[in-house]
């Protein structure tokens, strides 16, 4: 081929820390023989090889794929090569499929026929992330109808001039509702880390008292 008057002699560059290098191809060509021609002077994968020539991706056929492309070369020209990664297994792409239908909002089936038209306006009508769907539908009624209430209050309370109270109210106030109570019998947390039940240090109890006038000190 070296000595055909029709070779002419392009430069191939490779995406990726590797040197251009020359080769003589048919000044006209099918695009699946050059590819085999690139990838049998380095040794690559034909099969994932993507050919870009004068800015364009070369594919090997068109019209439906009932004829194979031939691209016309000139010496000089240079032609870039990038070898397409593998795709992954089948059983991880299973995996990924899995974590995104995780990670995706489905309304419970017992949800009653007004959440289920709430959730097809703002899944279907709105176009609103699922993130944002998990957290409006978490939170109970109750609580928006809280929600709702302090924004209603809250023009009123600036009107007032008692806005830092109002929030400092609502700060405490969801403290308030948010501590639960510790069933008879449960360890408190310190407990958890002091095993063998010892006081802390300066407690004031019966005992501290009862050794401390046996000792003179009151």
């Amino acid at each position: 081929m070296a000595g055909d008057e029709t070779d002419v002699e392009i430069t191939v560059k490779t995406v990726g820390p590797v040197r251009p290098f020359r080769i003589r191809v048919p000044a006209e060509v099918k695009v699946s023989d050059l590819k085999r021609f690139v990838a049998a002077d380095r040794c690559l994968p034909v099969e994932r090889l993507k050919l870009v020539l004068h800015g364009k991706t070369l594919q090997e056929r068109n019209n439906g794929g009932s004829e194979d492309v031939r691209v016309r070369l000139q010496n000089g020209d240079s032609l870039m090569v990038a070898v397409m990664p593998r795709p992954p297994a089948k059983h991880l792409c299973d995996d990924y499929d899995d974590d995104d239908d995780d990670l995706k909002f489905h309304i419970p089936q017992t949800a009653t026929w007004w959440k289920r038209k709430l959730f097809y306006l703002l899944h279907e009508r709105l176009r609103l992330p699922d993130m944002v769907l998990v957290a409006i539908f978490s939170i109970s009624l109750k609580a928006w109808a809280g929600i709702v209430l302090w924004f209603l209050l809250a023009p009123v309370a600036h009107r007032w001039d008692v806005g830092p109270l109002y929030i400092l109210g609502t700060g405490f106030l969801v403290i308030l509702l948010n501590l639960g109570k510790k069933p008879h019998g449960e360890l408190s947390a310190y407990s958890i880390f002091n095993e063998d039940f010892r006081e802390l240090p300066g407690t004031l109890n019966a005992d501290r008292l009862d050794r401390d006038i046996r000792a003179g000190q009151f």
